[in-house]
């Protein structure tokens, strides 16, 4: 479904307290299975927005690597070890669902604030108010709630959590689509990975076999073309702001720090494949890559292991677009 233009966006637009919001579930239209214990995944959302948010919980937590790519990054904290991930809508002011994350996780350790007890939470956010004409955003009660919601094993996908307000293909604003949040994982011997993504890219969702699944769609012709085309024939071409693809890898495999931030940088440019262009100047594509630290790797190299969960990767971005 392609998209009106917001022809402005008015002061006085209503935010969250002109609505008496309250939390709700968001389950997509299904979910990938994940064989990774003691990962936990939760997501909630306005639907007055419509806009949400996704947790990817950790209690025992987890090494993380943060690759931040593109001229328009909206992320907080960016530790080098997480008990969680919050990834979310409503722009900057949408990082406060990560402050609510912490909240709940301060709560349930009964408020211990020792320095060995404090709960790690990075959070990154998307622009998803072109689509909409409110200033409804993710806050303090929503991410608790989808801290709440998380359970092992299962990933939502589809229109949901963070992904709900989520678009691609804004060459020109009136060709973007809706996309979403895909998931994909992948068993590589006792490796295993996880790869989640929030796509809202400037960039159009493209297929293994090279076909435009999604964004930059002309009405008026009943197709959708590559960018580049669009770009070539426009001396001035429109620059849409506020975009950024989110992503969370986990693995089991325990790798050093540098290998598991340059797997990291390896699976995140792999994803230009998937969506083109990405890492533009209007984007603020995020990769978060966690290890549980479970396993070593058996035969293969970091670069191997790379490659494999690079393809994986592009089975997310795919996901979030069926």
């Amino acid at each position: 479904m392609t998209l009106a233009p917001v022809s402005s966006f008015a002061t006085g637009a209503p935010g969250n307290a002109d609505l008496p919001l309250t939390p709700q579930p968001s389950p997509g239209r299904g979910s990938v299975p994940f064989d990774l214990p003691g990962v936990h995944v939760g997501t909630a959302e306005y639907a007055e927005g419509p806009t949400g948010c996704t947790v990817v919980h950790v209690p025992a937590g987890a090494r993380t690597a943060v690759d931040a790519r593109g001229g328009a990054v909206g992320m907080s904290g960016g530790y080098d070890f997480n008990h969680a991930i919050c990834l979310a809508g409503g722009s900057v002011y949408g990082l406060a669902a990560a402050a609510g994350v912490s909240e709940e996780l301060l709560a349930r350790r009964g408020n211990q604030v020792r320095w060995d007890e404090l709960q790690l939470v990075s959070g990154a956010v998307i622009y998803d108010f072109s689509a909409r004409d409110n200033a409804v955003h993710p806050d303090t009660a929503l991410g608790r709630a989808a801290l709440r919601a998380a359970r092992e094993g299962e990933f939502p996908v589809g229109r949901c959590g963070a992904g709900i307000g989520a678009t691609a293909g804004k060459i020109d604003f009136g060709r973007a689509e809706h996309t979403g949040q895909g998931a994909a994982f992948g068993v590589f011997g006792s490796a295993k990975v996880l790869v989640a993504t929030v796509i809202n890219s400037v960039g159009v969702v493209v297929g293994r076999d090279g076909e435009i699944l999604r964004g930059n769609y002309h009405s008026g012709e009943g197709v959708r073309r590559h960018p580049s085309v669009d770009y070539a024939q426009l001396a001035d071409a429109p620059a849409v702001m506020g975009n950024t693809t989110l992503t969370v890898m986990v693995t089991n495999v325990s790798l050093t720090d540098r290998d598991l931030a340059q797997v990291a940088r390896q699976v995140h440019s792999s994803m230009h494949r998937g969506i083109q262009p990405f890492h533009t100047s209007t984007d603020g594509d995020v990769l978060f890559a966690l290890t549980t630290d479970e396993v070593e790797l058996e035969g293969l190299k970091p670069a191997g292991f790379g490659a494999l969960a690079s393809e994986v990767a592009w089975d997310a971005v795919l996901s979030g677009v069926e």
